[in-house]
Formats: structure tokens, C-alpha cells, sequence
């Protein structure tokens, strides 16, 4: 059983992974890979809304994500964009990346290769992972606007179409962490993190959601 105050701390995380961004027309649309498949949706979404004329799926494998997207995240985001009626010649893949920095470098790289010029990206990622991907662009892509979009979507709709409110609850608390500790690595730029959401973190590690926290060795190893 996940206890009440648990479920209201999981909400303030949650509140605060959004970035709350408007979205605007951009030079390009990135799609960050992972298990979700609400990525690609959202960001054919946004193109058939003209914000961006061109988009970037980006990521490989995981161990997360081999068995139900063998041929790699970007592929499967790639077709599933082009069945919701995205044009083959609108799509670009990057299909090397296994972490959100190599996301962000590999796609830099494949627009440049495109000759896009980017001065703005509206990022695509999982609703609790917003905020994180946007430190990470701010750091290492700092020249681009950036507008964050996800998934329009609740926490307990959320859990309800993973199937697990646990893993979800951790993979919350993991992305605060990184929020956290990423700057100190040089990954990331610092970004405030109320003090109410701090408590709440801390009280959902004591309760056990740290299925997704990185090591503390490894959180302060630069570099990571």
C-alpha cells in the first residue's frame, strides 16, 4: 500500500517536474527515448499544431526498454509519428543515444548535419522528466531557446497507464535527485527546488522509493 501522505508528496514532485511552458512555434521538436510511447504522440501533436517543421526522435536501447522496443526508441517513436500522419521527410533519427546528455549532443549534431539552423527546440520528454532535461539543455545546448511539452497528464492517470504506481513514484523521486545533484556533476544548471519539495523527496526516500536514485557514489563522481 502506498500511504496518503506518500501519494501527496509524489503530487508536489510531480507538480514541480513541469515546467509549465506555453507551446511555440521552434525551430525543431526533440522526442527524448524511452518506455513512452506518449513522447512520439505528443510531439506529432505539436507538429500537426506548426510548431516545429522538423523533428528529431532521439535514443537506442535500455534495459528498460529493449523487450518492448527492440529495434530502439527512436524507431518505434519514428513510427509511431508516422502513423499518426507525420511525413516520412519531417522525421530525422537518432538512434546511437543511451542517456538524455547523448540525446541532446547526438541531435545538436544531427540537425547541424541536416543544416537546420536551431535557435529554439521545444523538448519533448515524460511528464517527471520536464524539468530535468530542460537543466540539462539550458547546460549543455545553452544558445537555443528551449520549451518543454509532455503528456497532459495527472499522476494517478499517469501510474494507471504504466500499470505501477511504485516504479512511477520512484522514477518521480529519481528525477529530483538528478534536479539535485546534476549541477554539482556539470550536467546541468542550478534551478531552485522549493524547500517543501525537498521534505517531500526526503520523506519518500525513508519510505522506500529509491528504485531509481543513483548511487552516492556515483552522484558525485563529475562527469557521470
Amino acid at each position: 500500500m502506498i500511504s496518503a501522505q506518500a501519494w501527496a508528496d509524489a503530487r508536489l514532485l510531480w507538480d514541480y517536474h513541469f515546467m509549465h511552458h506555453d507551446p511555440r512555434p521552434c525551430s525543431a521538436a526533440v522526442g527524448l527515448g524511452s518506455h513512452d510511447l506518449g513522447v512520439a504522440d505528443v510531439t506529432a501533436e505539436l507538429y500537426h499544431r506548426g510548431m516545429a517543421p522538423v523533428i528529431v526522435f532521439t535514443g537506442a536501447t535500455s534495459p528498460t526498454t529493449r523487450a518492448r522496443m527492440p529495434r530502439g526508441e527512436a524507431v518505434h517513436y519514428r513510427e509511431r509519428a508516422l502513423q499518426l500522419g507525420v511525413p516520412e521527410s519531417a522525421v530525422l533519427l537518432e538512434p546511437r543515444a543511451t542517456n538524455t546528455g547523448e540525446n541532446i549532443e547526438f541531435s545538436k549534431a544531427v540537425l547541424a548535419e541536416a543544416g537546420i539552423k536551431v535557435s529554439s527546440v521545444l523538448l519533448v520528454s515524460k511528464p517527471y522528466e520536464e524539468r530535468r532535461s530542460y537543466g540539462m539543455m539550458r547546460k549543455l545546448w545553452p544558445e537555443v531557446e528551449v520549451v518543454c511539452a509532455s503528456t497532459p497528464m495527472g499522476l494517478e492517470e499517469y501510474a494507471g497507464s504504466i500499470g505501477d504506481a511504485r516504479i512511477v513514484i520512484d522514477m518521480i523521486v529519481g528525477a529530483l535527485q538528478r534536479v539535485l545533484v546534476f549541477p554539482g556533476l556539470g550536467l546541468a544548471i542550478e534551478q531552485d527546488v522549493p524547500a517543501t519539495v525537498v521534505a517531500a523527496f526526503e520523506r519518500l526516500c525513508v519510505e522506500g522509493f529509491t528504485g531509481r536514485l543513483m548511487p552516492a557514489d556515483v552522484a558525485a563522481r563529475p562527469g557521470t
